[in-house]
């Protein structure tokens, strides 16, 4: 008896020193080391590079079938890209007509969906993607010029020109099926990283003659924002809108909206009136009904098959559901359940943009000596600021809120996109301090959060994305809030850090009371994808607010 306990003591002391042994060596393999984190970055840019001239790039992985290139209808198909059409197995095709804005084409009416031809490379988000996304490559953007890749960074702002020049507008991305919707309107932005950075141009003729060319570009883009289907009523101000109906088409199932209308169904008290009373299999009269009520169950087998329980969605349910995805918070249930109201918002952030985006014009039209041009996009600029403390600013919450234009209140709760304002130089000194007193609704040991109202989703709390914690540290910092900015930014970068030493990947989005990549997302959309663009460059530019601050610490007395 007392050998065989002997063993067993002895036996377990072993176990207990293997695994301790064990546990010290995961732990020193799991310390984070920004210098580990930097150099995944600087080898990520070459991996999420695409070219249209390689085969691989051309591939769709949410269609399995052969890839379809488009060019514009006005353009003619150059010689190397004849050989791509052999060599990878693509069918080449025209677009029907010449595009004037976004809408221009159904995208419904092709006979298959397909990529739209890009003439330079570019960076995607990360993971499956293939294709440029309009918000996400300013971000990347401000990465490639963090790390001295100008020419890579020329050619993405590049190809965002001549998405406007024969697209119609900076797309959500590059398919055929993103045809009737932009995205947070960053193009100026991009355009001023570039001007801003000395290395972009060889001289200054060069670049003077650059910015003739992009200015009408980008003012053809603003006005995709002024189009009387993107302005939120009588108040002035813009709300996000795509210029189809029904499911959208890169949907390849109905998997996700019969998610939509179980949830609908198992919350009663929180549906908007996103349900409507319809049959599986509808007759020809509710067929023809369901047209204008909901969707074409002729036109579209996800339409089709979106019913559960007795009931299927709105019209007015899928333009909330398009708009959310132009706006970029996709899934979101700031805007309604599952982002479905967000049509009916003239919107902090997008308006906070289109701000920046008008005094950007004006400096433009200054440089090109265009006197009356930048006299009148001050006065938008003015007009919508304006506005934008009419409706936007609400003195009672002490922060910005979005604006239900139908039914004429502020949202009910907050957003972090109420730094907006701040990144865009919109608030006053007394708005901004205000604003920055709030930052305990947001602010979590990984970073900021979306809200602090969890929801589920990927854009809600306790979730937080590269791109507005950038925008608010920023905004912070613009207004001279540095130490919260510092604070932020070495969260933000510690959470980035902690999270690759776990398993060697940089993801799309955090869990920010975690601080780490922990993202569990029960509806909407689950994938937390490696990559990743975005987070790469703001990692980089939280290095820059930080770096900074050392520095100053450093000569500090």
């Amino acid at each position: 008896m007392k050998s065989t306990h002997r063993h067993s003591f002895t036996t377990s002391r072993v176990l207990t020193l293997l695994l301790s042994a064990a546990l010290v060596a995961t732990a020193s393999a799991a310390q984070p080391d920004p210098a580990k984190t930097r150099a995944y970055i600087d080898k990520a840019w070459t991996t999420l590079t695409r070219s249209q001239d390689e085969c691989k790039s051309l591939i769709d992985p949410k269609i399995k079938t052969r890839p379809v290139l488009y060019v514009p209808a006005q353009f003619t198909v150059p010689q190397d890209l004849v050989q791509v059409e052999k060599r990878c197995n693509v069918d080449v095709h025209t677009l029907p007509r010449p595009i004037e804005q976004l809408g221009d084409v159904d995208a419904t009416t092709l006979p298959v969906q397909g990529l739209l031809y890009l003439p330079h490379p570019y960076v995607v988000p990360g993971g499956f993607f293939n294709e440029m996304y309009g918000w996400d490559s300013y971000f990347i953007m401000l990465g490639l010029v963090a790390d001295h890749r100008t020419e890579l960074a020329r050619d993405m702002v590049d190809n965002a020109l001549f998405e406007v020049k024969y697209y119609g507008g900076v797309l959500n991305a590059n398919r055929t099926y993103y045809l009737s919707r932009s995205q947070p309107p960053f193009l100026t932005q991009m355009m001023v990283s570039l001007l801003n950075d000395p290395a972009s141009f060889r001289s200054a003729d060069e670049k003077h003659a650059w910015l003739e060319k992009a200015y009408p570009l980008a003012v053809r883009n603003h006005d995709i924002w002024t189009r009387q289907e993107h302005l939120a009523g009588d108040t002035g101000l813009a709300r996000y809108y795509d210029f189809g109906s029904g499911p959208v088409l890169e949907a390849q199932d109905s998997g996700f909206y019969n998610g939509v209308i179980k949830w609908l169904i198992a919350h009663p008290n929180d549906n908007p009136g996103y349900l409507l009373k319809a049959s599986k299999s509808p007759d020809a009269a509710e067929t023809e009904r369901l047209k204008t009520e909901s969707c074409d169950v002729t036109a579209s087998k996800v339409c089709a098959g979106d019913w559960y329980g007795g009931y299927r969605l709105t019209a007015d349910y899928y333009h909330g559901d398009r708009a959310m995805r132009e706006s970029g918070f996709d899934t979101n249930f700031h805007y309604g359940p599952f982002g479905g109201s967000t049509h009916h918002y003239a919107d902090v952030s997008l308006n906070s943009l289109l701000y920046r985006y008008e005094l950007d014009l004006r400096d433009f039209a200054r440089q090109l000596g265009k006197t009356a041009d930048a006299q009148r996009w001050a006065q938008a600029a003015a007009a919508r600021k304006e506005a934008m403390n009419k409706y936007l600013w609400r003195p009672e919450f002490g922060m910005y809120r979005d604006y239900d234009a139908i039914a004429g209140k502020p949202s009910d709760a907050p957003y972090l996109t109420t730094f907006y304002p701040l990144w865009a130089g919109a608030a006053s000194p007394e708005q901004a301090a205000s604003v920055r007193s709030k930052l305990s609704l947001f602010e979590l040991p990984g970073g900021l959060a979306m809200d602090n109202r969890p929801s589920g989703t990927q854009w809600n709390a306790p979730f937080g994305w590269a791109p507005t914690n950038w925008l608010a540290v920023d905004g912070l910092d613009a207004y001279g809030f540095h130490d919260d900015a510092r604070r932020i930014a070495g969260k933000f970068n510690a959470t980035i850090d902690r999270s690759f030493a776990a398993d060697g990947t940089i993801r799309e989005k955090y869990n920010m009371a975690s601080g780490n990549a922990d993202v569990k997302v029960s509806a909407g959309y689950t994938t937390n994808v490696i990559g990743f663009g975005w987070t790469n460059a703001v990692y980089l530019k939280m290095e820059e607010i930080l770096s900074g601050a050392k520095a100053k610490a450093a000569v500090a007395p």
